[in-house]
């Protein structure tokens, strides 16, 4: 057995601040026996227009250098949920205007082990006080999937709006995830309707443990976000979870149960794939 955590933040336009609020949940969480913590989307800046300057400024190393010592003194496995990038990691810089939006994983020692470049960008109309999201106005799709080995048990990387997107989990579950994180910033509108249906339908799908980290409130700019961060095991039973706001909730992680379900259930062996005609 192991344990997991997620945090919630309702991170505004200030990095030292949301960086403050971040590092004092994660230490909360530490104390309570988390092994792995999970961080939302956007957890250092929750300001569109100001992301590739954190990106040209903390996030060219100081931010990452930050983020492994604070994972290396809390003692944990720290996924940070999403950081803007310009650098990829041949070196070569994202094009002019841009930024990747990475998910970074660091070990207990302050380690970056993954690195994970949100593949789905939220381009959509909500019927909210904002109206139209364009984030490939200011975010460069990646184009791989991640996994990396951690004490919890494999874990696959996601962002957000992927969650969306079936195959992308398909994927993780086939390169042996058995836990996914899904760092996130769900607006309102779409938090109410599709946050919990989706995560608990990717654990059911995909027999895995789901984390879902969520920013969780009014952030001053018009924009509000759904909260209800949770953690759903394989059988797709919220076993842990929060309301809005700022916070963090943690559950045990037993990978040996979620064998048992596989075993089970072999949905894996099941799975037809037809032509089409």
């Amino acid at each position: 057995m192991s344990r997991c955590a997620v945090v919630q933040m309702v991170s505004g336009p200030d990095f030292s601040a949301n960086l403050g609020t971040a590092e004092r949940l994660v230490r909360g969480a530490a104390a309570d026996g988390a092994q792995l913590v999970l961080l939302p989307e956007n957890f250092a800046l929750f300001d569109s227009s100001g992301l590739r300057t954190l990106a040209q400024g903390q996030g060219r190393g100081e931010l990452q250098q930050r983020l492994g010592a604070l994972a290396a003194d809390a003692g944990v496995w720290l996924v940070a949920g999403s950081v803007p990038l310009m650098l990829l990691d041949n070196g070569s810089e994202v094009a002019a205007g841009r930024v990747r939006s990475a998910s970074l994983v660091f070990d207990d020692q302050g380690r970056q082990r993954a690195r994970y470049d949100k593949r789905h960008l939220f381009d959509v109309d909500v019927a909210d006080t904002k109206g139209c999201y364009r984030e490939s106005d200011y975010i460069e799709p990646g184009t791989q999937i991640v996994l990396v080995d951690t004490p919890c048990g494999r874990l696959g990387l996601s962002i957000c709006y992927d969650l969306r997107f079936a195959d992308h989990y398909q994927r993780l579950r086939d390169a042996g995830a058995e836990l996914v994180s899904v760092p996130s910033a769900f607006t309102a509108v779409t938090g109410a309707a599709h946050w919990e249906l989706l995560l608990r339908a990717r654990a059911v799908e995909f027999q895995c443990y789901v984390l879902g980290a969520n920013q969780g409130g009014l952030h001053g700019n018009g924009r509000e976000t759904w909260g209800h961060s949770m953690i759903v095991d394989p059988w797709g039973k919220v076993v842990a979870q929060l309301g809005f706001g700022e916070g963090w909730c943690a559950s045990e992680i037993d990978v040996q149960e979620l064998q048992r379900i596989r075993q089970n259930m072999r949905v894996g062996e099941h799975r037809r794939r037809a032509a089409i005609e």
